[in-house]
């Protein structure tokens, strides 16, 4: 299979000597919903950034769909979406202004936007909403709305950090099924999250991240073996 994101011997020291990730190597194919997991500090948000290009490093190389992020950035972005853990938007546009601008970053037809558009916001309950500015939106409308954006140019890597916080029940089942959909059509997801049922029940791999190292990846079923995920999670976390 194809390497979507391939992360090779990455390392990030901030100013004052803190080293958040330590030679961190993985690979993520096309097809495949990836868990990353640790605990807060780990390493997880500072690899996820600058997988995306949006934060700067000098040890190591990310590759997206064959392309290094710093050499060709505007390729990797071009079939990247990046969803940080809270939403980043512009608050005095309404939500519809928004997704036109994300779609004409990402240079989509006007039939193609409106017929994409249609779709994800019926499927999160945002259409009757995309009228009204996006200052007046909850948290759960923003992380909608910005879910929204990144499936309407069908990226060939989704990279999500926390993408359930705020999400109901119901908004949460779909994404785990687009999700699903996304990657049978061979795009590739790398995600971060605390629920780890269903980071168990929805990665075909997970690796699992702590102090800046990698301490276990692969599929799913070999780094689990006859433990749950919260369980080895536990076990990592305390050291044993």
């Amino acid at each position: 299979m194809q390497n979507i994101l391939e992360i090779k011997n990455f390392s990030k020291t901030y100013s004052g000597g803190k080293r958040a990730v330590d030679n961190l190597s993985l690979k993520v194919e096309a097809g495949d919903i990836y868990g990353f997991i640790g605990h807060n500090g780990a390493g997880k948000t500072t690899t996820i950034r600058a997988a995306v290009g949006v934060m700067s490093f000098e040890e190591g190389q990310i590759f997206v769909d064959g392309h290094e992020v710093r050499d060709n950035p505007m390729h990797c972005k071009s079939v990247t979406a990046y969803i940080p853990d809270k939403p980043e938007l512009y608050e005095y546009i309404t939500g519809i202004q928004y997704l036109n601008y994300i779609s004409d970053i990402f240079g989509l037809s006007q039939e193609l936007r409106r017929e994409r558009i249609t779709k994800y916001a019926d499927i999160f309950q945002m259409t009757s909403n995309l009228g009204d500015l996006i200052g007046s939106y909850s948290h759960g409308m923003k992380q909608k709305t910005t879910l929204i954006g990144a499936f309407i140019h069908e990226p060939k890597l989704l990279v999500l950090d926390e993408p359930f916080i705020g999400l109901d029940p119901v908004a949460s089942f779909d994404l785990k099924k687009i999700m699903t959909e996304l990657v049978e059509r061979g795009n590739a997801i790398f995600f971060s999250s605390h629920v780890l049922e269903v980071v168990e029940k929805l990665c075909n791999k997970i690796a699992i991240i702590k102090g800046g190292k990698l301490v276990s990846d692969g599929e799913t079923e070999a780094v689990l073996g006859d433990s749950s995920l919260e369980e080895i999670f536990l076990e990592v976390a305390r050291g044993a």
